[in-house]
């Protein structure tokens, strides 16, 4: 599906039809079919192909220009439904005339543009509704972060008196999903410092517009995107190590179990051992004793006591 929308005069954000290209207007373009890209293709006039091939997930943050276009593909951060954390490519592509923005993907970073945050962004100013896209995407890549911390807080406390792998798992896709972060994030910092050279030696002055204003906003956009890069390489050595610890504290505490079992098994076998010789279908002693039985459940109370005190002081259960 896709979005045309514009900024009106009053700033507010106006929803347009969708049977031709307004000078202006902001084409938002969410997983759309192939007849959408053929028809925003020809409005744009930009190969089809290429808008095709920036939809593959796996798709790279990378610049793409000719004399009359310019495209920025950045990594968005995405948080599922499942509470699974992933990355998901944007194309941002800057025409003389039109802004156009091309995800895979629902994601909340795009979703955050709209009527009620119109007082914030203009469609009409495209260099500025990129930067503040880029902006929202570092932001909203330190707020993933911080709830992964709260998540990993949560499954250390969990894993401290548990065996389960349960944990474990859950720690492998956090894992899994920080390399995601640190992939797409360096790769977005690429794209930044490029895209701040070509605006300071005005590759595409033609194409877009800028002002001093939008080159320190990139400049503070870069310095969060660097911190965002820090904290994740911080939360997966924190995580490596805390995987390899909670590794050795569950193989620990399965020893423990299997001491406990092992004690136990013991204490168990005294008085089945007692039974069993008495059992025998021979002459023993106390046969012919009329409370041979209760001396023989006697020696059995008195060695099992003896040996639970004898576990305990070894501190086997």
């Amino acid at each position: 599906m896709f979005k045309v929308c514009k900024t009106d005069a009053q700033k507010k954000l106006i929803k347009l039809k969708k049977n031709r290209l307004y000078p202006g207007s902001w084409i938002n373009m969410i997983n759309p079919s192939n007849e959408e890209l053929e028809k925003i293709a020809g409005w744009i006039d930009w190969d089809v192909e290429t808008l095709k091939s920036s939809l593959d997930i796996d798709e790279r943050s990378r610049i793409e220009h000719d004399e009359q276009n310019f495209m920025v593909i950045v990594n968005l951060p995405l948080l599922d439904d499942d509470g699974q954390f992933d990355t998901v490519p944007c194309s941002m592509i800057f025409t003389p005339k039109n802004f156009v923005t091309l995800c895979p993907r629902e994601n909340r970073i795009i979703g955050a543009f709209t009527r009620a945050t119109a007082s914030t962004f203009d469609t009409r100013n495209k260099m500025g509704l990129m930067l503040s896209i880029l902006y929202k995407t570092t932001q909203f890549y330190l707020r993933y972060l911080k709830i992964i911390n709260r998540k990993t807080d949560s499954i250390e406390y969990n894993l401290r008196n548990t065996t389960s792998n349960n944990e474990l798992f859950q720690l492998m896709e956090i894992q899994k999903s920080l390399v995601y972060f640190t992939t797409a994030l360096r790769d977005n910092q690429l794209v930044l410092q490029r895209l701040l050279r070509m605006i300071r030696a005005k590759t595409i002055a033609d194409i877009v517009s800028f002002t001093e204003d939008d080159v320190d906003f990139l400049e503070d956009i870069m310095i969060e995107n660097k911190q965002a890069i820090e904290m994740v390489d911080m939360h997966r050595t924190i995580l490596e190590s805390m995987m390899d610890g909670f590794a050795s504290v569950i193989s620990n505490n399965v020893n423990q179990v299997m001491k406990f079992l092992a004690a136990i098994t013991i204490i168990l076998s005294i008085p089945t051992m007692l039974a069993s010789f008495w059992g025998m279908n021979v002459g023993l002693p106390l046969n012919d004793n009329k409370f041979g039985f209760w001396y023989v459940v006697a020696a059995s109370v008195v060695l099992t006591i003896l040996v639970i005190l004898f576990f305990r002081k070894k501190k086997m259960f």
